[in-house]
């Protein structure tokens, strides 16, 4: 685009709505963020408010006419997310959407169709690839510094579980939190998932296991590539948000820790401690949402592809619905069982 300014419309005020507005009004020279939609108008208000932006929609309808707005961030709930991604490629506006697409494939595919058809770009909110640990993790592999890939871990744990509520309507653990992990996996490796196992149970809420769900999870992987992947889940880890991952290949091996407030270390007669990791997703990942945006802005305005297209959403969600078949029939399953 000439004028190398990208105009944006954000809808959906919540929690990660108003990480993403932050950047967009006051982190991004290239961006103008012109107007934030949600249901809630009070929410939209004081979200708009808070970073100076003038127009606020109650009918998110309004930001998709808007002539002069060119870009949509869609931070709505889940179920909105295929609906709103289809209405955005109609109107013609590029779109960033948060995970995941939908949680079922035929959504999925009407809306990654409706935005092939428009001809506009769409960049799925998968942020952990834009991490600068595992960006590194990425590039030890890619570049063969440790040589060909061997084996995959991957721990990821919340440091405590969502409301029932959430867990009643979220597409279940591995399309709400594993869905990152499968992101993940295809990232760092750098090949289609094939097969998925999976082990799984309730050990941190019975009313998660009432509500359908599972809170503890061992999931292997077998890639195309013939890398062997596990990712490791719980809901409840007592010491904080659990984040790392390890790659073992041929000519040696890469690993990340999580992250702290602060490197100190205290050490007296009786032991050497440290205070606990991160405690959750908006403290550990704050850059890698801002990163991921600056990449949307680039790619609309550098006219390249996006770095986390619909096919990528797609994948991750397939690779979910194989580990919930896996689990509810004990055994391994074909990911082209699934799609």
């Amino acid at each position: 685009m000439a004028d190398k300014t990208l105009t944006v419309g954000l809808i959906g005020a919540g929690r990660i709505g108003k990480v993403h507005a932050e950047h967009l009004a006051h982190r991004i020279p290239r961006v103008k963020l012109l107007a934030i939609s949600d249901v809630d108008e009070a929410s939209a208000r004081a979200c708009a408010g808070r970073f100076g932006i003038a127009r606020v929609e109650a009918d998110y309808h309004a930001i998709l006419n808007a002539p002069d707005i060119q870009a949509v961030v869609i931070c709505s709930p889940t179920d909105l997310h295929a609906k709103m991604i289809e209405e955005c490629a109609v109107a013609g506006k590029h779109i960033f959407c948060e995970k995941p697409i939908a949680q079922t494939l035929p959504k999925i595919d009407r809306a990654v169709a409706a935005v092939k058809q428009a001809g506009v770009k769409l960049q799925v909110g998968f942020n952990r690839r834009f991490d600068a640990n595992f960006a590194r993790v990425r590039q030890a592999i890619a570049s063969g510094e440790i040589g060909e890939a061997h084996l995959l871990h991957i721990i990821s744990r919340d440091p405590g579980p969502p409301p029932i509520a959430y867990v009643k309507v979220s597409g279940g653990i591995f399309l709400d939190m594993t869905i990152h992990d499968f992101d993940m996996a295809r990232f760092l490796i750098g090949s289609e998932v094939e097969e998925v196992y999976t082990a799984a149970g309730v050990k941190v809420d019975p009313a998660i296991g009432e509500a359908g769900d599972l809170d503890t999870a061992l999931v292997v992987l077998k890639f195309a590539n013939g890398v062997i992947g596990t990712i490791d889940n719980s809901r409840k880890a007592v010491y904080g948000y659990d984040q790392r991952v390890e790659v073992l290949g041929s000519a040696g091996g890469i690993q990340v820790s999580n992250n702290y407030p602060n490197s100190a270390v205290v050490s007296d007669a009786v032991s050497v401690r440290r205070d606990l990791p991160l405690n959750f997703f908006m403290d550990r990942y704050t850059e890698s949402f801002l990163t991921e945006m600056n990449a949307f802005v680039d790619a609309v305005l550098n006219d390249t592809p996006t770095p986390v297209n619909g096919w990528d959403g797609r994948a991750a969600v397939v690779i979910g619905l194989a580990a919930r078949k896996s689990y509810d029939e004990n055994r391994p399953v074909r990911l082209e069982e699934i799609a």
